[in-house]
């Protein structure tokens, strides 16, 4: 007899298992890179935290985590809501139709009771943290809900929207911490954002074919030529505003120390062109930002050089 309970057992907890892995997959964790930004504000003031011995810079370390944590949250419930609103448009694509909302494995109404479950609590955690920051956090999840409805369908805006949530990621990060960083990682951030979401759309154009417009309208504006000319464009200036930052900046070392980071954005912005380009590898960055190994080893050398230069050098 408890034999057959065991089997019985067995039987209910394997269903009950694969929806809750379907639905931690539902909640796109590789996606959560993205909010690694909220640390900007925190490595961009180690002139002003390094202390290895101090309990202030790790009460700030600590902040920043908990805050990327309920960002973490935030941006998996809007990712929920917005595959429950999309199901039948990923249906249609190659990729996409393999999330487990398109593909039938997480069932809608789960996925929106987390939503919403995961929104309410992260504001509310948000509230905690800090208001500021908690108004940072509001204003992206409404921002999520504009872009969702209406911005995602007026050409050149829709890219202008995905960048501006990277900015908001850098701006709670700050708030989090009730710190300061130059105006000029706002603008590296907008453009290094807005280079990324051209990259995917031109992916999505030339992935999709014929078929582009049935999955996503607004790829219908757009052509591989203009993407082409707007890629270039935001390239350069992405090298320029973020070469003008590392001598032109408030609270860096006076003797441009932080000159030596360039090399590492020219290279990984150059790699990635190469993927894109060469490899037709730009419609997922996430995915490249974790599993391609010479931009993992660049932003490694990016990562060790700017602590070293804001931290030892200042």
């Amino acid at each position: 007899m408890k034999q057959l309970q065991s089997v019985h057992d067995r039987r209910l907890l394997c269903p009950v298992m694969a929806t809750v892995w379907h639905l931690f997959r539902a909640l796109r964790p590789k996606q959560w890179s993205k909010n690694l930004l909220l640390y900007g504000s925190f490595l961009f003031n180690l002139n002003k935290l390094w202390q290895p011995w101090s309990a202030q810079m790790w009460a700030y370390l600590l902040q920043a985590t908990l805050g990327m944590l309920v960002f973490c949250a935030l941006s998996s419930g809007v990712y929920l809501l917005n595959d429950a609103r999309d199901v039948e448009a990923d249906r249609r694509h190659p990729q996409k139709r393999h999330r487990p909302l398109a593909s039938g494995a997480l069932p809608a109404w789960l996925a929106v009771v987390t939503a919403i479950v995961l929104l309410l609590g992260s504001l509310l955690a948000a509230v905690r943290l800090s208001q500021p920051f908690a108004a940072s956090l509001a204003i992206y999840l409404a921002m999520q809900v504009l872009y969702t409805l209406w911005w995602k369908h007026v050409v050149i805006l829709d890219v202008f929207v995905i960048a501006s949530g990277f900015v908001l990621r850098a701006v709670a990060g700050a708030l989090v911490i009730s710190s300061w960083i130059s105006p000029w990682l706002y603008i590296v951030t907008f453009l290094g954002a807005l280079f990324l979401g051209l990259c995917k759309r031109r992916h999505e154009l030339l992935l999709l074919d014929a078929e582009a417009a049935a999955h996503r309208k607004i790829l219908a504006e757009y052509t591989p030529q203009l993407l082409d000319q707007m890629i270039g464009v935001t390239t350069a200036s992405t090298i320029m505003a973020y070469s003008l930052y590392t001598f032109t900046a408030d609270g860096l070392p006076r003797n441009h120390a932080m000159m030596a980071t360039i090399p590492f954005v020219l290279y990984g912005l150059f790699r990635y062109l190469y993927l894109t380009y060469r490899h037709d590898q730009g419609g997922s960055p996430e995915e490249i930002l974790l599993r391609d190994r010479p931009l993992n080893v660049v932003i490694g050398l990016w990562l060790v050089t700017a602590a070293l230069v804001l931290g030892i050098g200042r």
